[in-house]
């Protein structure tokens, strides 16, 4: 009864004098080891938590991370090539604003295999209209000419295979000669242009229309070389392609009048 009666006095007199206070705060200071000692499993298991979760959220993170720059670095890559195509079919666009002609585009699917032909295979066939004999030609100049159609795709025979020729005139003065392929896609050979004729390097070589298979005015070749010998008749003359044709991919059939409704 007594501890009671000191236990009750003690109250009443914290609660109005605050008389206690110091004696609670040096009690606290005695006790806060004590209760830092109580608390240390509990810390143990937040820092475990924090630090090996921490450690595999990381791992996953950075793989997840490496696999994101692994798209965005493809994504990268197919973009500058989109960026790049959408040049050359702006340039194509605007060589065919330039024809007088019906044209088609038309895409590269396949090329030779043998490296002694000069073959390629594109996504038009005879669906499309597309007829043998029908010219090809990218944004630069002439590429070739269709050789085998078939429902869904044809066969290009290009200017630089050993069997094709061209009869060219030189943009310049109108000379007339034969531009025939020699198996390079990055050479033609102007046969039988005598060794006195006017033709120099750098001159234009355009489709004469001799014959009726090229219309007349495509570009052909650039002249890349002329050597005239004197002991010789005709000069030996080289020509640089106009058109890229180891690298184009869209490209333009070309529809002369009265050849789209023979197809």
């Amino acid at each position: 009864m007594l501890t009671l009666l000191v236990v009750a006095g003690l109250i009443l007199a914290d609660l109005r004098f605050n008389s206690l206070d110091r004696t609670r705060a040096i009690l606290d200071t005695l006790v806060a080891p004590v209760y830092w000692v109580a608390d240390i499993p509990s810390r143990l298991k937040d820092w475990q938590e924090t630090h090996l979760v921490s450690r595999s959220t990381l791992q996953g993170e950075n793989e997840r991370l490496r696999r994101e720059n692994l798209i965005l670095e493809g994504r990268t890559q197919q973009m500058a090539s989109l960026q790049a195509e959408n040049i050359r079919l702006r340039a194509l666009l605007n060589s065919a604003a330039l024809l007088r002609d019906d044209v088609v585009v038309a895409e590269l699917i396949g090329v030779s295999p043998d490296p002694v032909r000069q073959h390629v295979v594109i996504n038009k066939g005879s669906r499309d209209s597309v007829y043998v004999g029908q010219p090809l030609i990218d944004a630069n100049g002439l590429m070739g000419q269709v050789v085998e159609v078939g429902e869904f795709t044809s066969r290009v025979l290009l200017i630089t295979d050993l069997t094709h020729s061209v009869p060219v005139q030189v943009n310049r003065n109108g000379v007339r000669a034969i531009a025939e392929g020699n198996g390079s896609l990055s050479a033609l050979e102007v046969h039988h242009v005598a060794a006195t004729t006017d033709i120099r390097e750098g001159d234009l070589l355009v489709t004469s229309g001799l014959g009726g298979r090229f219309p007349v005015g495509y570009p052909v070749a650039v002249v890349s070389s002329v050597v005239r010998d004197p002991g010789q008749t005709f000069a030996r003359i080289l020509a640089q392609p106009t058109a890229a044709l180891d690298r184009s991919r869209h490209v333009l059939l070309v529809f002369t009048v009265g050849q789209g409704e023979e197809g």
